[in-house]
């Protein structure tokens, strides 16, 4: 069996290292656990994460967790802190959970959520729970 020099080695890794950086800074915002962070919101429920981001946007992302009324008597949860535990988004950020589809109060959450990175700004919606992030 033949095994790398530690010279090639170091010279494949820098190669790979090229690769997915270039790769990286084309799809994805930044390395992530097992999700993607991709750059655009390409699902089809990206226009209803960006309702609802304005919707909460208006309301000052509210910090608190917990139910706030919404627009045709319907309520909305706030998740309060998203603690990015796996790491898919970028570390050392504040973030806040938001749920993107109303309800009545009280009612069972589904798994669609907007991000919101309080350091830069930026939005991401997730279809699924925190496994993918799209930024609006």
């Amino acid at each position: 069996m033949h095994t790398l020099q530690p010279h090639w080695t170091r010279r494949l890794l820098a190669a790979l290292a090229v690769v997915a950086s270039v790769f990286a800074v084309t799809t994805v915002v930044a390395p992530a656990a097992d999700a993607a962070v991709h750059t655009s919101c390409t699902q089809t429920r990206c226009s209803a994460a960006s309702s609802a981001n304005s919707t909460w946007r208006s309301k000052g992302y509210p910090g608190s967790r917990g139910w706030y009324s919404w627009p045709n008597g319907q309520c909305n949860f706030a998740g309060g802190t998203f603690q990015n535990r796996e790491g898919q988004l970028p570390s050392g950020h504040s973030y806040q959970e938001f749920d993107v589809y109303p309800r009545a109060c009280n009612a069972s959450r589904d798994a669609y959520r907007i991000v919101v990175d309080r350091t830069t700004g930026y939005v991401y919606f997730s279809p699924d729970h925190y496994a993918n992030f799209y930024r609006l």
